[in-house]
């Protein structure tokens, strides 16, 4: 297994090829259910015929948030769980379970019952969330400190393969059902959910077999105090946030700017449904997005070597907010493919930018608590985003209204950043 490839790259591909290839599993589940077909399908099959788009809308913003909600308030504990070492594949395990039984179960939810299929989905969402806050921290038994960049890289990649993969072989089912023995295009969406939940379990495998996770040396400390020890860590690490400025700005302004590139993620398709354009058109336009964002993140990371790592953020801020307004007035689908081309092009760079910008203003000595705040962040960036699509497109009966709303945490968010230095550094 140690090739001179892995040699080169300093990196035990026996322990990380397993970790990430749950990269390459679960990011079935965000690219055909997350971001592809759940949203389009919710509103087409499970939505009794006539519901308004903007009331679909709403019904799921409401289960997005509110699995965003939840994970959120769950992640100081499950964080602190997972602090103690030897319980992180064991809980990895007991929310993908949670998560992949869920989405099976949406292939056999009847039509028109919306109130099964947005429980049924919010809690699909929170196993597949709360599994990746374990996921994420099994990132230090794989690699070196040196090389986390490169693990957490091959993760990615295999992630965006993986899913795309996926889709498009679920985009195949549904343009041509017959060939797949199937009825109809609607028994193959569903046909499609039911393989997401197999191919995350198929290729979870690995990291349960293989990846081997160090035992820690048994404490007297319940499970009960160890959590309670993890929210008093979380407020400790708040106030000492607070208390460096440059970070405490940049987080209130990652905090915004995320939320409004999820958001986009997570309603693309849903908009896209709400303007009536065809379901095959607005899965294209997810591919195109899924196949342009591996290569795009890698040369924006150049890019942002070159102009800093700020300015990067900012030019694709910029383009997010040139998204927002040209889906305002967006009339035929070949704009659709157009706008998922560009949000390919900037999506993996903002959120890798990011990363890095934070990792330069952070005091070293202390990178592991302010990553795990920072990561807990990302879980509430879920929240304000679909609320507020979900509630202008409600009041105002407009979908192109709501999703320009978004735009607000584009501006919010960049405003902020113009306050932050890069060479402000935090002192510990």
């Amino acid at each position: 297994m140690n090739s001179p490839a892995a040699k080169t790259a300093g990196l035990e591909w026996r322990r990380v090829l397993p970790w990430a290839l749950y990269d390459w599993a679960n990011s079935g589940y965000a690219a055909t259910v997350l971001a592809g077909f759940f949203p389009i399908f919710f509103k087409t099959y499970w939505n009794p015929a006539g519901t308004p788009e903007t009331v679909s809308d709403f019904r799921l913003t409401s289960a997005i948030s509110g699995a965003g909600i939840a994970v959120a308030v769950l992640a100081p504990a499950l964080g602190a769980i997972a602090d103690r070492g030897s319980a992180r594949k064991r809980f990895l395990f007991f929310f993908a379970l949670i998560g992949i039984t869920m989405t099976a179960a949406l292939h056999f939810i009847p039509e028109a019952r919306w109130q099964i299929a947005m429980l049924v989905y919010a809690v699909s969402l929170i196993g597949f969330s709360g599994a990746n806050i374990f996921y994420d921290s099994l990132l230090i038994n794989v690699a070196e400190e040196k090389k986390f960049d490169l693990a957490s890289a091959l993760g990615y990649s295999l992630g965006y393969i993986g899913g795309g993969l996926l889709l498009l072989v679920n985009v195949w089912m549904t343009s041509d059902p017959a060939r797949f023995g199937l009825s109809s295009v609607n028994q193959a969406v569903l046909t499609s959910f039911l393989l997401v939940a197999v191919w995350w379990a198929v290729f979870s495998i690995p990291l349960f077999m293989f990846l081997r996770e160090p035992k820690k040396t048994a404490s007297q400390v319940s499970a009960w105090q160890t959590i309670r020890a993890g929210f008093h860590q979380l407020a400790g690490t708040f106030r000492e946030i607070r208390r460096i400025r440059v970070v405490f700005i940049f987080l209130c302004a990652y905090w915004l700017y995320i939320d409004g590139v999820d958001t986009i993620i997570n309603v693309a398709t849903a908009y896209g449904k709400s303007l009536k354009f065809e379901m095959s058109d607005l899965i294209k336009a997810l591919l195109i997005t899924q196949f342009v964002g591996f290569p795009s993140a890698i040369l924006f990371g150049k890019l942002g070597e070159k102009i800093g790592a700020r300015t990067g953020i900012f030019l694709g801020l910029l383009v997010y907010l040139g998204v927002t307004v040209y889906g305002y007035f967006m009339d035929n689908v070949k704009e659709f493919f157009v706008l998922a081309t560009v949000i390919g092009l900037v999506q993996g760079g903002v959120q890798s930018l990011s990363r890095s910008l934070y990792a330069r203003l952070i005091p070293r000595d202390k990178s592991g608590e302010f990553f795990g705040f920072y990561n807990m962040l990302g879980k509430f960036a879920a929240i304000v985003g679909p609320a507020l699509y979900g509630f202008v497109g409600l009041r105002t009966g407009n979908p192109r209204l709501a999703i320009f709303a978004i735009a607000a945490l584009f501006v919010g968010g960049g405003l902020l950043l113009c306050f932050v230095r890069e060479t402000e550094k935090a002192k510990s």
